[in-house]
């Protein structure tokens, strides 16, 4: 099942990048649908069931919240070290930092190949967690899934885009978008080899909460605003949510 539903990544990380070359003008609805999908399953999915899957609480601090902090914290600093938004911010709005100096495109073409294969890395791990979000469970499974191919849109634009940076030669964007789409897959696939226990699930699952929130706030939400009338993103971003609520309402 896990490695099904990771087809449906596959295809619409194919999707992101075939809207990278060809269509822009209403990717900013699509990302605002896709945060507030990933921050409604975060909010009344994930956390919920790394609660109930893990009791323990070194420090007194229950090991899913950790787990929470520690994702979203990881994330940050890979950002920070890989330098993805540096890679792709100019794509979306213009961006003057405070000291006045842009980016030469001569770094932005390197910079944008380590950013395009930082998300293929990402997107392993994406993978990873579909198939242990089955092993917690169908319905955390299929949340998990869901906000994995919400937000696959977003990075297989990233990837092709930040791939693109500084040259004129796409192959090497085309390549590495195929590669992105064929990694939650491989990760999927990954997670058939054995069971991980429920005292490891948990604090996993936190840790995974902690990253889509950091997507979604840091990265998801900022680009789906970014030059394009708010009131209808904002608008996307509470249907992905009522989404999520109506979901897990009617499951339960």
């Amino acid at each position: 099942m896990a490695v099904l539903v990771s087809a449906l990544a596959f295809l619409m990380t194919l999707a992101g990048g075939l809207a990278a070359m060809r269509v822009r003008d209403k990717r900013h609805l699509v990302l605002g649908l896709a945060g507030g999908l990933m921050l409604g399953v975060v909010a009344f999915d994930l956390i919920p069931e790394s609660l109930e899957l893990s009791r323990d609480r070194p420090l007194g601090v229950p090991a899913p919240m950790i787990g929470f902090a520690a994702g979203f914290l990881l994330l940050h600093v890979v950002e920070q070290a890989v330098a993805i938004h540096r890679a792709h911010e100019g794509e979306y709005a213009p961006h003057v930092h405070a000291h006045g100096h842009g980016h030469p495109d001569g770094g932005a073409g390197g910079a944008g190949l380590l950013a395009a294969f930082a998300l293929v890395g990402h997107s392993l791990v994406d993978g990873l967690s579909i198939g242990l979000g089955f092993q917690s469970g169908t319905q955390t499974g299929a949340f998990v899934a869901l906000a994995v191919i919400t937000h696959d849109f977003a990075d297989g634009f990233n990837t092709f885009t930040a791939a693109s940076l500084g040259g004129r030669d796409r192959r090497p964007a085309l390549a590495l978008l195929v590669a992105d789409a064929f990694a939650p897959v491989a990760g999927a696939a990954l997670t058939l080899l054995g069971t991980v226990p429920e005292g490891v699930l948990g604090p996993y699952l936190g840790l995974f909460a902690g990253v889509l929130l950091y997507l979604s706030a840091a990265e998801i939400l900022p680009e789906a605003h970014s030059g394009h009338p708010r009131v209808m993103t904002l608008c996307a971003t509470g249907l992905g949510l009522a989404v999520v609520v109506f979901s897990v309402g009617l499951a339960g």
